[in-house]
């Protein structure tokens, strides 16, 4: 198990007001497989702290993690925050070396609704709106890989379903984010795919309990389902009774440390294969 160090830096500063990333940098000189880590929260909350059990089970494991804050209501709704993802990924390639690690070994993970905004960045990472900011060094935001951790791959069947449960706090970050249903239906993963839109297709691993009442019962199943019926590689691993977030909430237990491995399993072999 190796050794790592933390510290915060800033990756970009959108309209004079600084968006910071926090390093989980493994000791040694690398290169290490990276990962840009894209937290949850509805959207609407949670800052770049979220998923800090994940990052340090990874930089533990020799992975360099970024792990960014990104803009949210009421300051900015749909695409700004994929906006933000969209350069995150290329910051960090174009600080991959001086970190540790290489523009080809940097990959992303994604919980919740930062699952979906990964989803969007990785699908489409030419969209003009989600690669509109500037950024010096000319890498794109293409991933060689993926980890989607419960993801909202289909927000508007999620908004139905939380507006047919009374869960006022989901419907409300919806609103929040989302300028309409026609907005959460375009910004789709799910309906991406199934439209045949033009995306990219990295491996991606797709992690997904089976009590997440902030999720369809069926989203993670046909996300995967329509990400290999277009030619990619998907795979999905369950975890039998556990609820949304279950690796946060819980980080010892025996379904949260599987993640856990089969998350730092799976980097490590894409890492090897670049």
């Amino acid at each position: 198990m190796a050794d790592f160090q933390v510290e915060d830096l800033e990756y970009q500063r959108p309209d004079d007001k600084p968006l910071l990333a926090r390093l989980y940098r493994p000791s040694g000189s690398g290169p290490f497989p990276a990962v840009l880590e894209v937290h949850g929260g509805a959207w609407t909350g949670g800052d770049r702290l979220n998923n800090v059990d994940i990052a340090k089970a990874l930089a533990a494991a020799g992975v360099l993690v970024a792990s960014i804050d990104f803009r949210m209501p009421p300051a900015a709704t749909y695409p700004t925050a994929v906006a933000d993802v969209n350069f995150g990924v290329r910051w960090l390639k174009a600080n991959a070396v001086r970190l540790g690690s290489r523009p080809d070994l940097v990959g992303g993970l994604g919980t919740s609704s930062g699952g979906h905004l990964l989803l969007l960045s990785t699908l489409k990472p030419h969209d003009p709106r989600y690669a509109a900011l500037q950024l010096p060094i000319g890498h794109d935001a293409r991933l060689p890989w993926i980890v989607a951790c419960w993801p909202v791959a289909d927000p508007l069947a999620r908004y139905h379903a939380v507006k047919a449960r009374g869960n006022d706090r989901l419907v409300n970050a919806h609103h929040q984010f989302w300028p309409s249903e026609d907005a959460m239906a375009e910004g789709n993963p799910q309906r991406i795919l199934e439209r045949g839109e033009a995306v990219e297709l990295p491996p991606a691993l797709v992690l997904q309990g089976t009590n997440d009442d902030n999720l369809t019962p069926d989203m993670a199943d046909n996300f995967v389902a329509a990400y290999r019926q277009r030619g990619g590689t998907a795979t999905l691993e369950k975890f039998e009774g556990q609820p949304h977030t279950f690796v946060s909430r819980d980080p010892t237990s025996a379904a949260s440390l599987r993640a856990l491995d089969l998350i730092k399993a799976f980097v490590h072999k894409q890492a090897g294969a670049r």
